[in-house]
């Protein structure tokens, strides 16, 4: 009986490390941003005398740029036409076709919805979050620019049912200072939730500095504008022409009954918000429920989407250069990689510098700057060493990372070649109670991980992993891989072939392919003897993450 598989272990350890001078190209005005990053990173390595580790071979390559563009392991034929391809720019061709294709765009919403709501948020409009996650998903279809996206999230313009951007600001009802720790946070970079309380112990963040921020939001409401024809709720913001933050001071100096001084929004190291001055005998609208409400002729929530996303924004630019090379890399160049603060400094300040620089030259085209940090020979090395770090902190090699729930649940339907795909769609398929991690398999799995500290995986998700739910998914009718390596009359060499391809994306070394072979030769039926070897792999570490 097989009980266990090679985890990350049984990669051949790899002794040869890449010559720190093949991986610092000369400069030259022209110079690559993919150049640029390995110049950055050999210089570091140089400096503090690193070796890095080996290049990742095409089978490592293969698996790692399949999950980070598009969210799953290739498929067998995919794994096995890359790895017969025998081009020189055969890494560089599969970069190109997995960003034209439809499944990077899906990945990215993907990726960027679970930031801007997390896997259970509370109290959140149910259906609703699917049409945010659909208007993402077209966003990076069209690649539009990363400035532009954010702008329209923030402005928030139209109803949910219509648009999907407003649901960002939908989920803080009526909540200006939760928005304002999410907002600073997740496109800025920058922690202020601590000068909500009190100024910031560490940093030079002030309570005005937080509620200046909070300012800008706190004229905004979630107002109900009617329902879809399925009876979801369609609600829109709406702005009010007048309304202000009260600010008290320290919340350990408060007093009962103390009333609040009215607080101007203001640009964090910026100035107030110059604004029309409304009547002396304005008032706030009562706004209707199922009634459009109507814009204001100032509307303090466009300027901050102008101020967030402009060109001049000291954080903006810098804070997405940053979080994406953490999506790709594992880890920032500043990290955590929401806290860029002066007490935080970046590992390597010049390359951090140029990513920005370079981000901004090209408008915030994110599909650019996905495609230079994946052709860089820094993001192309292997996940082993000779000498391994517990976390690389120089990007001396690959760094581990498991996969999230989305990544494991789509990965475990391509490595059986899940049947109900070909006859449902997506949403479908996500709905269907025998599909792994669906609405309520989810439930079993905790928030994503920021590769901040040690992996631990849940009792619950272990529980899931190791009952009947992948169970049920080996099971799946017919065109299976169960039940096709079951029915195969291949000699047993080929079989494991295949099913070290379709599940791990490699070929088996001589001692597993030994192994497997054995096992299958059991007095068990094969369909019995090939499912439990499919479990085997499935549920390894090897599986869990992406290395």
């Amino acid at each position: 009986m097989l009980r266990s598989c090679r985890p990350f272990a049984l990669f051949s350890s790899l002794a040869i490390c890449v010559c720190l001078t093949g991986m610092v190209p000369s400069l030259s005005a022209a110079e690559a941003l993919r150049d640029v990053i390995d110049r950055r990173i050999g210089e570091a390595w140089q400096k503090r005398k690193i070796e890095p580790a080996a290049p990742a071979t095409d089978e490592e390559f293969l698996r790692r740029i399949y999950l980070d563009l598009t969210g799953s392991i290739p498929t067998y034929d995919q794994a096995l036409a890359f790895l017969d391809n025998t081009s020189p720019t055969r890494r560089e061709q599969l970069i190109d076709q997995l960003l034209a294709d439809p499944a990077y765009a899906v990945h990215q919403a993907r990726q960027w919805d679970m930031l801007f709501f997390g896997r259970h948020p509370p109290g959140f409009y149910s259906g609703s979050r699917d049409g945010f996650k659909d208007w993402l998903a077209k966003q990076f279809a069209q690649n539009t620019p990363y400035d532009q996206i954010v702008s329209a999230i923030l402005k928030a313009e139209g109803n949910t049912a219509e648009n999907g951007a407003p649901m960002y600001l939908v989920q803080y009802k009526n909540e200006p200072e939760d928005a304002t720790e999410k907002i600073t946070q997740t496109f800025l970079g920058v922690q202020l939730q601590c000068a909500r309380c009190h100024d910031h112990p560490y940093e030079n963040w002030s309570q005005l500095d937080f509620y200046g921020m909070a300012a800008f939001l706190a004229r905004l409401e979630v107002v109900e504008v009617g329902t879809t024809a399925d009876k979801q709720k369609k609600v829109m913001i709406a702005e009010q022409s007048v309304g202000d933050v009260n600010f008290t001071g320290p919340a350990s100096e408060a007093e009962v009954g103390q009333k609040g001084v009215p607080v101007a929004p203001k640009f964090l190291l910026g100035d107030a918000l110059s604004e029309p001055t409304p009547p002396e005998d304005a008032k706030p609208l009562k706004f209707a429920s199922g009634k459009v409400p109507p814009a204001p002729t100032f509307s303090r929530k466009n300027a901050l989407a102008e101020w967030v996303t402009s060109r001049d924004n000291p954080f903006f630019a810098k804070a997405t250069a940053n979080r994406v090379w953490g999506q790709f890399m594992g880890r920032g160049i500043v990290h955590p990689i929401d806290n860029m603060s002066e007490s935080n400094s970046p590992t390597h300040p010049e390359l951090l510098v140029e990513l920005t620089e370079q981000l901004v030259d090209h408008n915030f085209d994110l599909k650019w700057y996905i495609r230079e940090l994946v052709n860089s020979q820094t993001y192309q090395l292997s996940s082993v060493s000779e000498v391994e770090a517990e976390r690389p902190l120089w990007f001396e090699r690959a760094r581990n990372r498991p996969l999230s729930a989305e990544e494991l649940a789509a990965s475990w339907r391509v490595a059986v070649n899940y049947a109900a795909v070909d006859s449902k769609t997506e949403e479908q398929v996500e709905k269907d109670e025998f599909y792994p991690l669906g609405n309520y398999q989810m439930s079993f799995f905790g928030e994503p991980t920021d590769g901040v500290g040690d992996f631990v995986g849940g009792l619950s998700e272990h529980l899931y992993m190791n009952n009947g739910g992948i169970s049920k998914l080996l099971s799946n009718g017919e065109g299976g891989l169960l039940r096709a390596l079951a029915e195969s009359e291949e000699a047993p060499e080929k079989r494991v072939d295949q099913l070290y391809l379709s599940i791990l994306s490699r070929r088996p070394t001589p001692a597993e392919q030994a192994r497997f072979v054995e096992h299958l030769s059991g007095d068990d039926s094969q369909f019995e003897l090939v499912k439990e070897a499919m479990w085997v792999l499935m549920t390894c570490s090897e599986f869990r993450f992406n290395h």
